[in-house]
Order: C-alpha cells, then sequence, then structure tokens
C-alpha cells in the first residue's frame, strides 16, 4: 500500500538561459507578447542545464521528500532519456515498477526559454508521455491511499477509469488537469472534479473552465461543483482556495524568481502533502507556498523543493487571511 501514486507525465528537461531576446508585444501572439531572437544569428547563451521533469516526477519528488511511500504511474521511451529518469526516480526512493516504457515513441523533452525576469517559453515534444491507455496500468496493484493526477495527453477514457478506479478502492484524488483535459471543457470535466477531494488550477486555467475573471465568481461556481478543497494559484498575486463556505487567500513570499518552471506541481504537491500528513488544510497550504517558493529560486521544477517538513517559524511566514464568503 503506498501514501501516494502520482500519474502523469515524465520528461527530460533543458534549460536555456539566453539574454538576447526582446519581448515584443503584438496581436501577431497568443497571449499578446512574443519573446524573439534576431533571425539568421548564432545566438550565445549565459548558462544550460539538464533536468528531468513531468507532473508525476515533480510531485513524486515532494511527496518522497516528505518521508510519503510514492509510487509513479508514466510513460518512458526505450531510449537513454527514459533509462535515466527511471535510475533518478529510484535513487530519490520513489518507486517505479509502475512505468511504462514505449518502443513506438521518445521519451517527452522540453526546452525552456528563460527570461531575465524568471518567466518562460517552453517547446515541448510529450512523445511517449501523450500516449496513455488503460492498458498502461497494473489496476489491481495500484493500492494506495491518494492519487495525484496531472496531465494525460486529455485522455478522458483513461481519466474516468482512475477517477473509477479510486471511487471502488477508497482512494483519494488530487488532480491538477494539463491543458488538453481543460480543452475538454468544463461539461466533461464536471462529473470528475466533483469527485476529487482536491483540484488545484491557475487562474487562467480557472478561466478557461468557468469563463469568467473574477475569484468569488469562480469560486462560488466551483462551489456549486464539488465538495473538494478548490485552489487557484496566481503567480506572484497569491493563491485562494475555498472550502465550500469561505474563500481564503495565502499570499506569496514575495522572492525574486530565477524560473518559475514546476512551481505549479511543487505548489499543488505541496498542499496534498499537508492534507495527507495531517488532514489540515492551512498547514497544508502554508507548506504549499513554500514548497513553490524554493523551487522558483532555482532553475529546474525539482531544484529548491523542500527536503524536510518546515518548522513553526517558517510556516508562519505565509500569511493566509479571509478574502470572501462563498
Amino acid at each position: 500500500m503506498y501514501d501516494i501514486i502520482t500519474i502523469g507525465s515524465a520528461t527530460k528537461d533543458v534549460f536555456i538561459i539566453a539574454k538576447g531576446s526582446k519581448l515584443i508585444k503584438s496581436k501577431k501572439f497568443k497571449t499578446g507578447i512574443g519573446e524573439c531572437f534576431t533571425h539568421g544569428l548564432k545566438i550565445e547563451i549565459q548558462d544550460i542545464q539538464f533536468a528531468t521533469g513531468g507532473g508525476a516526477t515533480n510531485t513524486a519528488y515532494t511527496f518522497s521528500n516528505f518521508g510519503l511511500k510514492t509510487s509513479v504511474v508514466s510513460r518512458i521511451g526505450h531510449d537513454i532519456y527514459g533509462s535515466e529518469i527511471m535510475h533518478i526516480l529510484a535513487a530519490n526512493n520513489i518507486n517505479t515498477t509502475n512505468l511504462v516504457m514505449d518502443k513506438s515513441h521518445k521519451t517527452g523533452y522540453s526546452t525552456t526559454l528563460v527570461s531575465a525576469g524568471g518567466d518562460r517559453t517552453i517547446l515541448v515534444y510529450r512523445g511517449a508521455s501523450d500516449n496513455f491507455s488503460v492498458q498502461d496500468f497494473n489496476w489491481p496493484k495500484l493500492k494506495s491511499k491518494w492519487f495525484y493526477i496531472s496531465s494525460l495527453g486529455g485522455n478522458l477514457t483513461v481519466l474516468k477509469k482512475i477517477f473509477a478506479h479510486g471511487k471502488n478502492n477508497n482512494i483519494k484524488i488530487a488532480w491538477n488537469p494539463g491543458s488538453k483535459e481543460l480543452k475538454l471543457g468544463k461539461a466533461k470535466l464536471k462529473s470528475l472534479i466533483k469527485q476529487a477531494s482536491i483540484f488545484n488550477i491557475n487562474f487562467e486555467e480557472a478561466q478557461k473552465i468557468i469563463g469568467k475573471k473574477d475569484i468569488k465568481q469562480m469560486m462560488k461556481i466551483f462551489a456549486k461543483m464539488t465538495k473538494a478543497y478548490v485552489i487557484i494559484t496566481d503567480g506572484a498575486k497569491g493563491a485562494y482556495l475555498t472550502d465550500g463556505i469561505v474563500i481564503y487567500k495565502a499570499n506569496s513570499l514575495d522572492s525574486k524568481a530565477v524560473n518559475t518552471t514546476g512551481a505549479g506541481d511543487a505548489f499543488g504537491a505541496g498542499f496534498c502533502a499537508g492534507m495527507i500528513l495531517k488532514s489540515d488544510w492551512d498547514y497544508a497550504l502554508r507548506l504549499a507556498v513554500l514548497n513553490s517558493d524554493g523551487v522558483i529560486q532555482l532553475s529546474g521544477a525539482k531544484n529548491g523543493l523542500l527536503t524536510k517538513l518546515p518548522n513553526k517559524k517558517d510556516l508562519n511566514k505565509v500569511k493566509i487571511n479571509i478574502y470572501d464568503k462563498i
């Protein structure tokens, strides 16, 4: 019996720190801003760093760091990067028997361009981790107190099977859906959100599901959909949580961001770990903020993660206030 099984992607990541890019505002770009390099030139970079990533492995590190018995369900390629991911997980006391090796697709790979302010542009090859099927899971052996689900490439069939398995085996579920899950829309996600114990997304993702821009409005709609703890993170502005009655806000610690990659995974896993350890949302929210704050101060999704539980003094650095009522 595991304390938690993480389910999602596993990737090889490279981080490129280059100062030669310029941010250009234009409606031609989806976000209204493009990160641009001079065409046709060889661009010198300041630094390059290699790491492993993906929602399943990133979150597994946090759980293992806090002494929880952890396993990972993910798909890797039959290649050197897949082998590296497997060995690194095992070296960090994370069970790898539920990893699936795909002989048809390469291990997922991402190249992250890091700007001076810590924001990033990510080039992603999802590879093996984007091809989940129900057959990838050894269902009889997936015995755990919790599941932590991140991106599954938008595979609704697999998602429904995981949630059904959780319900039938009294496994609580924390869910942080990926971009392809969000594209499925509220109508298809509603029944799954209802079954979750923790539902964690960022502000932009919440807008995609709900179609509103106001935190109170979004939280009211979520509160009608589920009895789960709903968390909406909003970068440096902090994070919002509702228990279905009150909306709380946790402020960020205003640390200088070197790289925000992995901050969402660190936050979500930190909150879930806190709930597993103490069943106390206040403690869990403080743990989540501290865990993600460490990650944004270093490059890489796993660097900066807490390696032990924080003391009371550190927990009290996180300020939590009542934001509004549902």
